[in-house]
Protein backbone atom coordinates (compact mmCIF):
# COMPACT_ATOMS: atom_id res chain seq x y z
CA UNK A 1 0.00 0.00 0.00
CA UNK A 2 0.95 3.47 -0.93
CA UNK A 3 0.62 6.56 1.31
CA UNK A 4 -2.24 9.13 0.09
CA UNK A 5 -1.41 12.80 0.08
CA UNK A 6 -4.11 15.55 0.06
CA UNK A 7 -3.77 18.82 -0.46
CA UNK A 8 -6.58 21.69 -0.27
CA UNK A 9 -5.30 24.91 -0.11
CA UNK A 10 -4.18 26.88 -3.68
CA UNK A 11 -0.83 26.84 -4.44
CA UNK A 12 -0.75 30.69 -4.85
CA UNK A 13 -1.88 31.34 -1.20
CA UNK A 14 0.41 28.22 0.23
CA UNK A 15 3.00 25.88 -0.38
CA UNK A 16 1.46 23.43 0.36
CA UNK A 17 1.22 21.37 -2.86
CA UNK A 18 4.91 22.54 -4.13
CA UNK A 19 5.98 20.59 -0.25
CA UNK A 20 4.14 17.51 -1.08
CA UNK A 21 5.03 17.00 -4.54
CA UNK A 22 8.89 17.45 -3.60
CA UNK A 23 8.41 15.10 -0.40
CA UNK A 24 5.99 13.02 -1.77
CA UNK A 25 7.58 8.94 -2.86
CA UNK A 26 7.32 7.63 -5.95
CA UNK A 27 3.77 5.27 -6.31
CA UNK A 28 2.25 7.66 -3.96
CA UNK A 29 -1.24 8.67 -4.38
CA UNK A 30 -1.66 12.39 -4.15
CA UNK A 31 -5.36 14.19 -4.29
CA UNK A 32 -6.00 17.92 -5.04
CA UNK A 33 -9.23 19.32 -3.46
CA UNK A 34 -10.92 22.34 -2.39
CA UNK A 35 -8.40 25.42 -3.67
CA UNK A 36 -5.59 23.15 -4.29
CA UNK A 37 -7.82 22.35 -7.57
CA UNK A 38 -5.94 25.00 -9.21
CA UNK A 39 -2.91 23.27 -9.02
CA UNK A 40 -4.19 20.94 -11.60
CA UNK A 41 -4.72 23.30 -14.16
CA UNK A 42 -2.73 23.23 -17.41
CA UNK A 43 -1.00 26.80 -17.82
CA UNK A 44 -0.53 27.82 -14.20
CA UNK A 45 2.56 28.96 -12.86
CA UNK A 46 3.01 25.44 -10.99
CA UNK A 47 1.59 23.40 -14.33
CA UNK A 48 5.32 21.93 -14.95
CA UNK A 49 6.13 21.06 -11.30
CA UNK A 50 2.87 18.98 -11.33
CA UNK A 51 2.59 17.53 -14.64
CA UNK A 52 6.82 16.47 -13.63
CA UNK A 53 5.05 14.49 -10.43
CA UNK A 54 2.52 12.88 -12.73
CA UNK A 55 5.17 11.08 -13.91
CA UNK A 56 5.88 9.47 -10.57
CA UNK A 57 3.08 9.79 -8.27
CA UNK A 58 -0.77 9.06 -8.98
CA UNK A 59 -2.52 12.30 -8.95
CA UNK A 60 -5.95 12.75 -8.84
CA UNK A 61 -8.26 16.36 -8.48
CA UNK A 62 -11.48 16.35 -7.25
CA UNK A 63 -14.49 16.82 -9.92
CA UNK A 64 -17.00 18.96 -7.74
CA UNK A 65 -14.55 20.99 -6.62
CA UNK A 66 -13.14 22.05 -9.84
CA UNK A 67 -16.89 22.91 -10.77
CA UNK A 68 -17.57 24.70 -7.94
CA UNK A 69 -14.94 26.91 -9.05
CA UNK A 70 -15.93 26.79 -12.21
CA UNK A 71 -12.91 25.37 -14.03
CA UNK A 72 -13.10 22.95 -16.99
CA UNK A 73 -12.22 19.69 -16.42
CA UNK A 74 -11.05 19.18 -19.69
CA UNK A 75 -8.14 21.56 -19.49
CA UNK A 76 -6.82 19.02 -16.19
CA UNK A 77 -3.09 18.53 -17.06
CA UNK A 78 -2.59 15.16 -18.59
CA UNK A 79 -1.94 12.57 -16.25
CA UNK A 80 -4.11 13.60 -13.09
CA UNK A 81 -7.51 11.74 -13.09
CA UNK A 82 -10.57 13.17 -12.07
CA UNK A 83 -12.29 11.78 -9.28
CA UNK A 84 -15.69 12.18 -7.35
CA UNK A 85 -16.15 11.76 -3.45
CA UNK A 86 -16.64 8.17 -3.88
CA UNK A 87 -12.94 8.01 -5.28
CA UNK A 88 -11.78 10.24 -2.46
CA UNK A 89 -13.19 7.32 0.02
CA UNK A 90 -11.59 4.90 -2.00
CA UNK A 91 -8.50 5.92 -2.30
CA UNK A 92 -8.54 6.74 1.67
CA UNK A 93 -9.62 3.03 2.18
CA UNK A 94 -6.53 1.73 -0.26
CA UNK A 95 -3.59 3.56 1.38
CA UNK A 96 -1.31 2.88 4.14
CA UNK A 97 -1.59 6.42 5.53
CA UNK A 98 -3.13 9.83 4.73
CA UNK A 99 -1.04 12.74 5.18
CA UNK A 100 -3.00 15.78 4.75
CA UNK A 101 -0.93 19.33 3.91
CA UNK A 102 -2.90 21.65 5.78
Amino acid sequence: MSLLHTVSKSPFERTNLQSCLKLAKAGSSILLYEDAVIGAMQGTAVADLVAAAAKSCKLHVLGPDLAARGLDAGKVIPGIAVVGYADFVDLAEQASAVQAWC
